[in-house]
This record gives structure tokens, sequence and C-alpha cells, in this order.
């Protein structure tokens, strides 16, 4: 990939994260709370910061929806879109064992794909109070998948294989 290509994915990426960062960080300082409140999750979420605001939040809560089905529909459109050409192109391959070990190596990026967008999008794209549910989510998609991420990848590499095979079969 040439470095001006990599620009032009990373560049727009970088800014719509970086203003979508500013806007909910304005909007969340804007809100009024009552004195100290400790936040029902295992860290500071979005969705259970608006709980413990005095403030009438319905419209950062509107905001947070709208903006879970931009920020989260776009990439997964992508995503899949490149997938379908993937997949296409792995139905064209002539071998099957060359197909089979192509699409192997595709499943462990779909997987993570999935853990991740999965619980994100199912917590940010609904509009309710947040709940032990939403702590389970996020759970997911903040701990779990940066923890499993190496593991799949590595998983896939040969070196990685051999190496464990050698320590636990001496």
């Amino acid at each position: 990939m040439s470095k001006k290509a990599c620009m032009l994915l990373a560049f727009p990426t970088w800014l719509m994260g970086s203003l979508n960062s500013f806007i909910l960080t304005y909007f969340v300082c804007s809100l009024n709370f009552f004195g100290f409140v400790e936040i029902q999750n295992f860290f500071c979420e979005l969705k259970a910061i608006l709980i413990v605001s005095s403030s009438d939040t319905t419209f950062l809560r509107k905001l947070i929806v709208v903006d879970g089905m931009f920020i989260g529909s776009i990439p997964v459109l992508l995503i899949l879109a490149s997938y379908a050409c993937i997949i296409r192109t792995i139905l064209n391959i002539q071998s099957p064992t060359g197909r089979w070990k192509t699409f192997s190596s595709c499943t462990s990026h779909i997987t993570i794909v999935v853990l991740y967008y999965g619980p994100a999008m199912a917590l940010y794209m609904q509009y309710s109070e947040a709940n032990s549910q939403d702590t389970i989510l996020s759970v997911i998609f903040v701990t779990l998948v940066p923890l499993f991420n190496p593991l799949v990848y590595s998983l896939r590499n040969d070196d990685f294989l051999k190496a464990i095979r050698k320590v636990t079969h001496g």
C-alpha cells in the first residue's frame, strides 16, 4: 500500500474520530451533576454518565443513537463490502486447499470484527437507560476484543504455532 493510499484511509478516520469525541465531550461537559456520584460501571462509559446527570439528557441520548448508527454502520458496511469482494475472489481459487486456507485466514478477522461491532452497536444503537446488560456489552468490546485480538492473529502465524508445539512437546 502506498503512503498516499494509507493517508487517504487514515486521515478521514482520525478526523471523524476526533470530531466525534470533541462533540460528545462538549455535550457531556455541559451537563449538571449532583455533587459526588459513583458510576455503576467498570469505566466512565457515556451512557453511565448520563444516568448520574441532573440535566435533561434526552437530546444527548438521541444523539448517541444517531451517532452510533452513523459511526457504527459505515465501517461495518465497508467491512462487509470488502468481505464480499474477498469471498468472491476466494471462490475463484481453483485449489480446495488454497480456498480453505484463504477462507480460514479471513475467519479470524471477521471473528474480531463481530466481537467488537456486535456489542458496540447493540450498546449504542438503543435508546434506553444503562443497565447491567450494557456493562456486559462494554466489557466484551472494551476488554475481550483487545485481549483476543493478538491471540487470534497469532494462531494464524506458522512461527508462533511452531514455537508453541516446541514448548509443549519438548
